[in-house]
């Protein structure tokens, strides 16, 4: 599933084309998703505005005009694909029509947005701008890692009585948004902090560590396009490439790249999820 920087790129990638312009025709055609399609979706998206894109953790959120904001969550394999950008930053003509495309919206400055998503994980809402962030799907979610809100304070004191491993309570939402496998994995190789070590057993200097570390790992992966593993293409088409970079994370087997460590990436299950970390630069 793409996880924060993966949307953050389909975010920006989607700006430029959507930002600021009207949806000249919405179209939707399938009742659902991963839930039914709120009611006349099509018809109240048609000659909306939209006024921003932003993320709130893995959903991108368009405000429109008419005080009502799309949630889009991308789910195992949604796409967003961008196609006659009259800015000149995709190149690409409105593709041929596919299977899966089951929301395209075509703006008024002649570019398409095309949801496609072959698993049908992938979700779109419409809820009031006002009360957005009290939607149930917002209301519990954590700081942006990225954001103000995340400050070693807050995480300490969220993780101090926390009898959890560490990498189960980094992916706990309400801690911090929008973290995932991948880059929680590489945050806590970055650290040398074991992904099963109890979280209110590491001291609080260790803890705070992580903070600027967490945001150099996703900063690094937005620059990079996020990580294209399977399903993920950003809004232009292309992949991402942070997955070339990754210290740990599926590399089980392999040498450490820490200079001077001779031991191997291991694997460990957690919750269901593969865990990778190397046993010597990790304590």
């Amino acid at each position: 599933m793409p996880e924060l920087p993966e949307v953050e790129t389909v975010r920006r990638g989607l700006a430029p084309a959507m930002e600021g312009t009207v949806i000249a025709q919405a179209r939707v055609n399938r009742p659902d998703l991963r839930w039914p399609f709120p009611d006349r979706m099509a018809e109240r998206l048609t000659g909306a505005r939209v006024l921003q894109l932003r993320r709130r953790s893995k959903y991108i959120l368009a405000d429109l005009d008419r005080g009502e904001t799309l949630l889009i969550h991308l789910g195992m394999s949604g796409r967003m694909l961008v196609s006659g950008d009259p800015l000149g930053q995709f190149v690409h003509d409105h593709p041929a029509p596919e299977k899966h495309d089951h929301v395209v919206f075509d703006m008024a400055n002649g570019a398409r947005i095309t949801f496609n998503d072959p698993r049908r994980f992938g979700a779109m809402d419409l809820l009031e701008t006002s009360t957005a962030e009290a939607h149930p799907l917002l209301a519990q979610i954590g700081p942006e890692p990225l954001g103000n809100g995340f400050t070693e304070s807050h995480l300490v004191d969220a993780l101090k009585t926390r009898n959890t491993p560490i990498k189960s309570a980094l992916l706990d939402q309400k801690t911090v948004a929008g973290l995932g496998n991948i880059y929680v994995c590489e945050a806590l190789f970055r650290a040398g902090i074991h992904p099963v070590r109890r979280a209110r057993n590491i001291s609080a200097k260790r803890i705070a560590t992580l903070v600027p570390i967490i945001r150099t790992v996703l900063e690094d992966a937005i620059d990079a396009g996020g990580s294209s593993l399977k399903d993920f293409r950003q809004a232009d088409g292309e992949l991402g490439y942070f997955q070339h970079s990754f210290d740990v994370y599926g590399r089980e087997g392999e040498p450490c790249r820490t200079p001077d460590c001779t031991a191997t990436v291991q694997r460990v299950v957690q919750s269901g999820r593969s865990s990778f970390y190397c046993p010597s630069c990790q304590r």
